[in-house]
C-alpha cells in the first residue's frame, strides 16, 4: 500500500505543479518531493530486476514497461524541458493492486476485454472506413446545401462539422442557417447516436462470447513459469505442462 501511495502522491505532485500560482510558490518544494519518490522508485526497480528469476522477462512485460517508463522522465528532464509531467503515467502502476491482492477477477475482465477489442479490430476498422466515407459525403452536400457559406466556406470546414456533430460534441462554432441545412443537419445528429452505438455493440458482443465460454479460474501462479489464469481443477499448467501447488 506504501507504493500505491506514492503513485498517488506523485500523480497530485505533478498535477498541482502545473498549476502556474503554486508552482511559483511551492515549486521547489514539490520538486524535492517528486525527487525523493523517483528515487525510492528507481531503488525498488532496480531491486525487482536484481530479486526476480527472468529479470529480462520482467524489464520488457507490460507491468516491467510501465515501472521503467515512471521513472525515466524527471531524469529526462535535464536534457528535455516538459517531460517531467509525463511521470503520471505511474497511475498505470495502480493496476498492480489487482495482482498483488489477487483479484483475479478484474485480471480476467481486462484480460476479457482486450481480446475483444482484438477480435473485433477488423470489425471495426470497416466501420470507420464506411464512417470516414460517410462524414466526406455530408461534409459536401452541407457545404452544397449553405452554398459556401455561414462557416461552410469549404468541404474541409464543413467535414468538420460533420464529425463534430456525428460524435455528439457540437462546439455550435458553424451552424447551418438555411432551412434545408437546419433539416439535414437535424437527421445527421439523430444518425449519430446510432453511429455510435455500432461498436459498442460489436465489442459487447465479443464480451458475450466471452462469458458464455467462460470458466472459473484459479488465483494460484504456476510454480515453474509463475503464469496465472488456471482452470480451479487444473492439476498442470497450461502453459509449460509443470504441476501445480493445489491448496
Amino acid at each position: 500500500m506504501t507504493i500505491i501511495f506514492c503513485i498517488l502522491t506523485s500523480v497530485l505532485i505533478v498535477s498541482f505543479d502545473s498549476v502556474e500560482k503554486i508552482n511559483i510558490r511551492y515549486g521547489k518544494i514539490l520538486l524535492f518531493a517528486e525527487w525523493i519518490i523517483t528515487i525510492l522508485f528507481s531503488i525498488e526497480f532496480a531491486l525487482r530486476i536484481i530479486c526476480v528469476k527472468k529479470p529480462l522477462k520482467y524489464l520488457f512485460s507490460f507491468i516491467g514497461l510501465i515501472d521503467l517508463i515512471s521513472i525515466l522522465p524527471l531524469y529526462l528532464s535535464f536534457f528535455f524541458n516538459g517531460t517531467k509531467y509525463f511521470i503520471v503515467i505511474r497511475a498505470f502502476r495502480i493496476l498492480r493492486i489487482f495482482r498483488i491482492l489477487k483479484m483475479w477477477n478484474f485480471i480476467e475482465a481486462s484480460h476479457q476485454l482486450t481480446k475483444a477489442l482484438y477480435i473485433s479490430s477488423i470489425k471495426i476498422g470497416v466501420f470507420l472506413l464506411f464512417l470516414l466515407v460517410l462524414v466526406v459525403i455530408i461534409g459536401s452536400l452541407m457545404h452544397l446545401i449553405e452554398g459556401g457559406h455561414h462557416g461552410f466556406d469549404n468541404i474541409p470546414q464543413s467535414i468538420y462539422w460533420t464529425i463534430v456533430t456525428i460524435t455528439t460534441v457540437g462546439y455550435g462554432d458553424i451552424t447551418p442557417v438555411t432551412p434545408a441545412g437546419r433539416l439535414f443537419a437535424s437527421i445527421i445528429m439523430l444518425l449519430g447516436y446510432g453511429i455510435l452505438a455500432v461498436p459498442t455493440g460489436i465489442v459487447t458482443a465479443e464480451l458475450v462470447k466471452f462469458a458464455r465460454t467462460g470458466h472459473a479460474k484459479s488465483v494460484h501462479s504456476c510454480p515453474s513459469c509463475s503464469k496465472e489464469g488456471h482452470d480451479t481443477d487444473a492439476h498442470f499448467c497450461k502453459f509449460c505442462g509443470g504441476k501445480l501447488q493445489i491448496s
